[in-house]
Formats: C-alpha cells, sequence, structure tokens
C-alpha cells in the first residue's frame, strides 16, 4: 500500500458580476484509492455543494462566489491499493463482450478523432498481437513522436494537432493516444489528477492528464508523457477527453493564479513508508468488471 499526502491552493479574483465555479478536485473514490482523509477550505467561507456523478465516480464542486478574492484549497491523504499484473497475461476484449460503461470509450470524441486515425492505427499496430503489449507499443510509439514542450498547446488543441505538430504537454499525449487506441477498438479514456514523481525540471507540481485502457477486466494506467509514475497517480476525474475533467469551470469573469501542489509519499498505518517507483507490471487502481454476456450481438466499428 502506498499512502499519499496532497494538498492544493488556488486564488481567484472574481469579476463584479460574481461568478459560479465547478471544481473536479477532489480525489475520486475507488475500489483500490482510498481517501482517508480530506478538507475543503474556501476564503471567504462560502456555501458549497460536492457532488459524485454515479457514472465516472467524478466528484464535483459548485461554488458561487461574489466580486474579490477567492482562495480555494483542498488537502487529503490517500491510501493506493494498486492491483498489480504480468502484462503479457493481459488481453483485449472484443467488442462485443465490453461491459455497458466502456463501450462509451470506444467512439471518437472532440479532442480525440480516432476515425480519422484508423488507417494510421491499422498500418502501426494492427498486426500486433491483442493484449496489454499492443496497447503498450502505442504509448511508447506516441512517447517517442512528440515532444513534451510547456505552453506548446492550447485549449483548442486535439490528437490530430498533436500527431502533426510533434509537441505537447501531457493532455496532447494522452488525447493522441486515447485516440489511437479506440482507432482500433481498444476502450481508452482521459484521466486527471495529482501525481507523485514528475521531473522537477518541468517546472512547480501540477495536475496531470494521463491515460486508462481497459483491457481484461479492468481499466489499466498508462503514462503517454513519460513525465510521471504511474504508481503515484492520484485520480480525480475520468471522462471521453479533457472537455470532459476540467479542474476548475468558472461561469462569470474571473481571474486566477497557477495552482499550487505538493505531494508526499507517508507512512501507512502499519508505519511503512513505500514510494512510488516504476515498474515493469500492469498497474489498476479498479477491481475486475463483469463483462457483457456472450451472447450479446456483434457490432460495428473502425476496426
Amino acid at each position: 500500500m502506498i499512502r499519499l499526502r496532497v494538498a492544493l491552493e488556488i486564488d481567484y479574483e472574481v469579476g463584479e458580476h460574481g461568478c459560479d465555479f465547478v471544481f473536479n478536485i477532489h480525489a475520486a473514490h475507488t475500489p483500490r484509492q482510498h481517501v482517508v482523509a480530506e478538507a475543503l477550505n474556501l476564503s471567504p467561507a462560502l456555501p458549497s455543494l460536492l457532488e459524485t456523478d454515479l457514472a465516472t465516480g467524478n466528484r464535483y464542486l459548485r461554488v458561487k462566489a461574489q466580486a474579490g478574492a477567492l482562495k480555494v484549497g483542498y488537502g487529503a491523504t490517500i491510501d493506493l491499493h494498486h492491483h498489480v499484473a504480468e502484462a503479457a497475461g493481459i488481453g483485449e476484449v472484443p467488442v462485443a463482450r465490453l461491459p455497458l460503461h466502456a463501450l462509451s470509450y470506444i467512439y471518437p470524441s472532440r479532442y480525440c478523432q480516432s476515425d480519422r486515425l484508423h488507417r494510421l492505427a491499422m498500418r502501426e499496430f494492427g498486426s500486433l498481437w491483442q493484449g496489454y503489449g499492443r496497447v503498450q507499443a502505442i504509448r511508447d510509439w506516441v512517447l517517442a513522436r512528440t515532444t513534451f514542450t510547456s505552453n506548446s498547446s492550447n485549449s483548442e488543441s486535439s490528437a490530430i494537432d498533436t500527431l502533426l505538430g510533434t509537441v505537447g504537454v501531457c493532455r496532447d499525449f494522452a488525447h493522441l493516444m486515447i485516440a489511437l487506441c479506440r482507432a482500433i477498438n481498444i476502450p481508452a479514456r482521459f484521466t486527471t489528477g495529482f501525481d507523485y514523481g514528475a521531473d522537477p525540471a518541468l517546472g512547480p507540481p501540477d495536475f496531470h492528464a494521463y491515460v486508462e485502457v481497459y483491457l481484461g477486466d479492468r481499466w489499466y494506467l498508462f503514462d503517454p508523457s513519460g513525465t510521471a509514475i504511474p504508481m503515484g497517480f492520484v485520480r480525480l476525474g475520468t471522462g471521453r477527453d479533457a472537455a470532459d475533467v476540467s479542474f476548475a469551470t468558472s461561469f462569470g469573469a474571473v481571474q486566477s493564479s497557477a495552482p499550487r501542489i505538493a505531494i508526499e509519499a507517508i507512512a501507512g498505518n502499519d508505519g511503512r513508508l513505500i514510494t512510488p517507483y516504476h515498474c515493469a507490471q500492469a498497474l489498476s487502481t479498479d477491481d475486475a468488471e463483469p463483462r457483457a454476456g456472450a451472447g450479446f450481438g456483434g457490432a460495428h466499428g473502425v476496426g
């Protein structure tokens, strides 16, 4: 078990007409990610509503702020009990046997135009063994052909833009990997979170975007940007792409500072301190899920 402690602060200056916020900054509850303790601090103190999307597990905080300064603080202690498996034994799931919740993650979305990448994906990966190794090959392909460059993209950049431009930040790497997976009918989703172990040379700690791919019977973790340690990911939200899981959405005039994030590994209840590390095994913070029955009819997709 790995125990991580995270802290987040963001400063806002709200315009004269006030602003409604929807935040996705609370650590998600998953079968293998346990929120041991957490605290939210709003200054000034404001009424807030915290709700959980039952379909995704994403936790959304709603805040209505008046004009003036607003400071948002969140802190949590999280235990990670990873499912660890040998990658060679994990296969892909045929579309006809995918669980219902995974189906939406094989279709194109705003930033992941998988329908336009089908021919490329088939040429590069179509002949590979259909399992974890093929997904790892996609991850490695994206990493090898894309350079991590701060401020090289914007909120409109898509998987196609990253493919052509060959530069990006973590969200761009994630979009391209997701699009290539979906292009050959492998469910893949965009995930946001805190990450332990990012290279300090890349700048101060920030939110991280990574990929979860449905293989075998659960969602497995991948980091196509190569900047972090998957064992140190704390999930905040999952969605089809970045449009679904912004850490903050504002409805009104507002200016904000860069988020200030701190994350550290601490000892668990047993006194043991385990620091996240790179490993060759497949990792997941989900448990196994039932698949569709064998009598489910065939499906037609891009692959």
